[in-house]
């Protein structure tokens, strides 16, 4: 009796801990839901609708908006707009020597479709045993249009690992050191760990050689995509889209934020109608795997929309006003108001984008810290006005941060001349006796 109550004591702990396993992934999936941008959450989507056959995903369309979109008022508003950076994707690099050296063939259209695949480092994420499901391609073609990719400008670009990258690097290098190239591929173990004279009894060359190939081989780079700018497309999908209609102020979801993902109940019946136990279990999962999808996302749209909604409350002003002033706001103030946590809030502003008629915003943005706890006024907002009072000096006679602090608080801005500095600092603004002028 002891031995049973005693395996029933264990088996009611394993359950307690398997059902406490599922909770903990069904509450990480539905994070990280919540953490994707609309191209991320569209990719994550259409991967699932090729895993689950149960599910059919409808993707709306929505117009791509110009990371630099916006009047020019807006552009000189103290809230900076999304950074367009200038430099070239590892992407876009890739891109051009396709179009520029590959004609327009089969092949050229596996190595497109390979570089979506390619991450921000230079390496490829995906299987050739996945590039046949997705595109029918049979396996030789893709070791072609591989091997093509790996020809390509930086030097190890399209490896799947660092071993294979540094073996690009060195093949494509005509002053590499001899033997390093066989080296790397067949002891690289054996060189990462300074088994070195093993190598040199292999190879039968001298300790001070396997040295050179070292040497050699820590010049090269674990990343070779890293000295590109960050894959970037020029535009972003926003999530939330705000607009005055007949007069009225209206914040909305897009069209695109709101995939609508649909259940094949038909397939699923004929599925369970089965006599075959592992049918039936397939069948489960599927439909599990859906209903976890569905009410994701709606958590996802709620969450942001309710989100938005409160930026809007307390930034109206910045929304309906001329002067763009954020006031005050902290995460933990939208968090306590939709009784969530901080880090569900950080969430959905983090990589989320608001379209205006003025200009394309990330949500957390709208968040500023107050200038001192009995104040109003954002240091956003503070900073902006030492702008301005900075920019309408006499230039033979610039103003002191002492000044400076009066000013501000003629202006009903209390803060300290220490404070005034820090500020100015931050906005990249030079003391007064270095501003001056003597033309």
């Amino acid at each position: 009796m002891a031995m049973k109550q005693g395996f029933s004591q264990n088996q009611a702990q394993q359950q307690k801990q398997i059902q406490r396993l599922a909770m903990t992934q069904t509450l990480q999936q539905s994070i990280q839901m919540l953490q994707y941008n609309v191209e991320e959450l569209q990719s994550f989507l259409k991967q699932k609708e090729l895993d689950n056959p149960l599910i059919t995903v409808e993707m709306a369309t929505e117009q791509p908006i110009s990371k630099i979109s916006g009047d020019s008022g807006a552009h000189e508003a103290f809230m900076n707009q999304i950074s367009n950076d200038q430099s070239q994707s590892l992407f876009d690099y890739l891109l051009d020597q396709v179009h520029l050296t590959m004609r327009d063939t089969p092949l050229r259209h596996l190595v497109l479709f390979l570089l979506d695949f390619v991450d921000d480092n230079g390496y490829l994420r995906i299987s050739n045993e996945d590039v046949i499901k997705r595109t029918g391609a049979d396996e030789i073609a893709i070791i072609d249009a591989v091997t093509l990719l790996q020809q390509l400008d930086p030097p190890g670009v399209g490896a799947r690992n660092l071993q294979e990258s540094l073996m690009l690097q060195t093949e494509n290098d005509e002053g590499s050191p001899d033997q390093a190239y066989l080296v790397l591929e067949d002891a690289f173990d054996d060189l990462v760990g300074r088994r070195w004279e093993k190598i040199a009894r292999k190879y039968k060359i001298e300790l001070s050689v396997v040295q050179e190939i070292f040497d050699y081989v820590r010049t090269l780079t674990p990343n070779p995509g890293a000295g590109f700018g960050k894959q970037d497309r020029g535009y972003i999908i926003p999530d939330l889209i705000f607009k005055i209609e007949n007069g009225e102020p209206r914040l909305i979801q897009s069209k695109a934020s709101k995939p609508k993902v649909s259940f094949a109940d038909q397939y699923f019946k004929q599925l369970k109608q089965t006599t075959d136990d592992e049918v039936h279990k397939y069948a489960a999962e599927k439909k599990k795997e859906y209903d976890w999808i569905a009410k994701s996302l709606g958590q996802r749209e709620d969450t942001i929309l309710r989100v938005g909604k409160i930026i809007f409350e307390r930034q109206r002003n910045f929304f309906l006003s001329k002067t763009k002033e954020l006031n005050p706001l902290l995460l933990r103030d939208v968090a306590n108001k939709l009784h969530l946590h901080e880090s569900t809030i950080s969430r959905a502003v983090n990589g989320k984008y608001i379209s205006t008629p003025f200009g394309t915003f990330e949500l957390k943005a709208f968040f500023s810290n107050a200038v001192n706890q009995n104040s109003d006024v954002s240091a956003d907002a503070a900073k902006e006005r030492i702008r301005k009072i900075i920019d309408a000096e006499d230039k033979s006679k610039p103003i002191s941060d002492a000044k400076i602090e009066k000013n501000l608080k003629d202006d009903g801005i209390t803060i300290s001349r220490r404070t005034v500095a820090k500020y100015r600092e931050a906005l990249g603004i030079q003391s007064s006796s270095k501003r001056k002028r003597f033309e």
